[in-house]
């Protein structure tokens, strides 16, 4: 079953359930959907939507430290109930061990042999890791490799 049609079903199982914790968060990524399926004049594959879904929860993690910075712990609760239920749709995280295994094979397959070839590697991993992994982490761990 394709990404678009389970967040459908999400949303009318959340307009069953009266939940609005939970319907507010798949209304928003389905617009960013059908938002960017117009911009784009496109429409969306699995992987399309997992990426509308990895920058909505990009986004939801930055107005969270924010809220909590600014001590406005209400609001940043709101934003983590947000989080969790966008996370759902997303596929199952890669583990550690997974991660440095897919650095490794990456630096590999591309000869890489210092910083100069960062972009390389990044351009193999993401297409891998996209919506499984926290890139940024994923850069700092390349950065590691390619300057021990």
């Amino acid at each position: 079953m394709s990404l678009l049609i389970t967040l459908k079903d999400a949303q009318k199982d959340a307009m069953r359930a009266k939940d609005k914790q939970r319907l507010n968060p798949i209304r928003m990524v389905l617009a960013a959907i059908k938002q960017r399926e117009i911009d784009e004049q496109i429409t969306l594959d699995d992987a399309g939507i997992t990426s509308v879904i990895v920058k909505l929860v990009k986004q939801r993690r930055d107005s969270y430290t924010q809220y909590k910075d600014a001590g406005r712990d209400d609001l940043a609760d709101i934003e983590a109930n947000e989080i969790t239920a966008l996370e759902a749709f997303l596929p199952q995280q890669l583990s550690e061990k997974e991660i440095i295994a897919l650095i490794d094979a990456a630096i590999a397959d591309t000869h890489a042999a210092g910083m100069q070839d960062m972009g390389k590697v990044m351009g193999i991993i993401k297409s891998k890791a996209e919506g499984r992994a926290d890139m940024g982490k994923i850069s700092g761990l390349i950065k590691q490799r390619l300057t021990a």
